[in-house]
């Protein structure tokens, strides 16, 4: 089943488009509110003003004995041209002194609410009208006043006809705005992405053109300056070395295998086809034998040495799985002793066991005894003669420890970091008679790597050298 392919840059614009969409919608119906509000304000302000304005053309009359009257002349035009307004002037006395000529028969804007003030809404011939009642207002003119307490009330109404339109213009026009600025910010969007991505493009690339035979990743300048990408890009690179180390060691490896193969194969070879180029006496036979079988058993260690130090690099990936129960270290030092005394006695070399704790941990005992008889051979064959190797064993909150130390000639600063690679002898001048494959450190690495352990040197040229190995105690 085919899975959907995703992209990176349609994500990050579908969004950003949304979230600008959103922004640019909400900014619009803000914008639209506030507008509406602003205009129903000054709605409201210009009926108070013309209700005022209706309440100043109230005077009293010349007569001897002066009442109310309304000046119909001076009425100021409507809020609206095409729609006329609508007034009523009430005074305390709740005598209508003046009404509009379209004032609607039986219009009570405020019903049940006595005298009080407020704005009030009706419709008239299918168009709403917005009005505003004033209660308590004082009458201007104040020379034939007779009683000081005389009071109206003004009913005011315009159409919002005009109000509604403009609304929906502001709106029409937030809206258009908005819809051009969400444009150009889709097409800045658009852009700032397609740069921002360059570099990974760019990256992608330099990383398709590395192949066995070019390790090299000539990662963009942008890629490395670039915040986001510089991790990925050192980690690429870091990758990259590993993996270059890893095929070159695998071809060395082949290579170096080879070459060791190569030798006992050839004498092998010559050894059996001079035993059959002619009859020989029974004695010549035996020691033809003896000496092929002697090269048969060189090649038969190398391949076990070989075969163990793939193992342990399985088992260290997590490709092999193993079932361990707990072990005594201490027991497995004593065994690798054992097992070298003859050879350290033939030097006179005395190896020291000290014991400043008894960790224990879980572990396959025949794998430790491995890594601690390379350890200590390494120090008995590079030990001057008469001299004392010694294997310590120690232990921290998590960690066991064991260090052999030994008195020979230490290692040179150009060998230490090759000191545990495959096939590699810190004296290259050792004959094959006396000297290994150069297999044994790289096999106790491997397996103390795959017990989560690790193995340090410290070494002081001419003072000897110190192997310590750590490794995890049991739960």
């Amino acid at each position: 089943m085919n899975k959907r392919n995703t992209s990176i840059r349609r994500r990050l614009l579908i969004g950003v488009l949304v979230t600008q969409a959103l922004l640019t919608l909400g900014l619009a119906l803000i914008a639209v509110l506030l507008t509406q509000r602003q205009l129903r304000i000054s709605f409201d302000a210009a009926l108070h003003g013309r209700a005022m304005s209706i309440s100043a053309l109230v005077r009293y009359s010349e007569e001897t004995k002066p009442t109310l009257e309304f000046d119909k002349e001076m009425v100021p035009p409507p809020l609206e041209r095409k729609h006329p307004d609508l007034y009523r002037v009430i005074d305390s006395n709740g005598r209508l002194l003046a009404s509009s000529s379209n004032w609607p028969a039986g219009l009570d804007p405020v019903p049940g609410r006595g005298r009080a003030a407020g704005h009030w809404e009706t419709k008239l011939n299918g168009e709403l009208y917005r009005g505003i009642r004033l209660v308590n207002v004082p009458v201007l003119d104040r020379e034939g006043a007779q009683n000081a307490n005389d009071s109206l009330t003004v009913l005011y109404a315009a159409s919002t006809v005009e109000l509604q339109e403009a609304i929906w213009r502001a709106g029409a026009l937030f809206v258009a705005a908005s819809i051009l600025l969400l444009g150009c910010a889709a097409a800045v969007a658009v852009w700032s992405i397609r740069r921002g991505l360059a570099p990974l493009a760019q990256l992608a690339t330099s990383a398709s053109q590395v192949s066995p035979s070019n390790w090299e990743l000539r990662a963009p300048p942008e890629s490395v300056d670039t915040e986001e990408l510089a991790p990925l890009t050192h980690a690429m690179t870091t990758m990259l070395a590993k993996l270059e180390q890893a095929f070159t060691s695998q071809r060395e490896f082949l290579a170096d295998a080879a070459h060791e193969l190569k030798t006992p194969v050839a004498i092998l070879k010559s050894t059996l086809q001079s035993l059959a180029q002619r009859p020989r006496k029974e004695e010549e036979y035996r020691e033809g034998i003896e000496a092929a079988l002697e090269d048969t058993t060189r090649m038969e260690k190398l391949v076990h040495s070989m075969l163990r130090l793939a193992r342990a690099e399985q088992w260290a990936s997590g490709s092999l799985r193993r079932d361990l129960e707990e072990i005594d270290l201490i027991s497995t030092c004593e065994i690798s002793i054992a097992n070298l005394r003859p050879v350290a006695d033939a030097r006179g070399i005395q190896v020291q066991l000290c014991r400043e704790a008894e960790p224990k941990l879980s572990a396959d005992a025949a794998d430790l005894e491995l890594v601690w008889g390379n350890l200590l051979d390494n120090a008995i064959r590079y030990s001057p003669a008469e001299s004392t190797v010694r294997m310590t064993i120690g232990r921290t909150s998590q960690w066991a420890e064991v260090a052999v130390s030994d008195k020979g000639p230490g290692i040179p600063g150009d060998q230490l970091e090759r000191i545990f690679d495959r096939f590699h002898r810190a004296d290259s001048s050792r004959a094959r008679s006396t000297g290994g494959y150069g297999l044994g450190l790289a096999i106790a690495k491997a397996i103390v790597e795959a017990y989560g352990g690790s193995i340090t040197v410290e070494t002081s040229v001419g003072n000897g050298t110190t192997m310590t190995v750590r490794l995890p105690l049991s739960a």
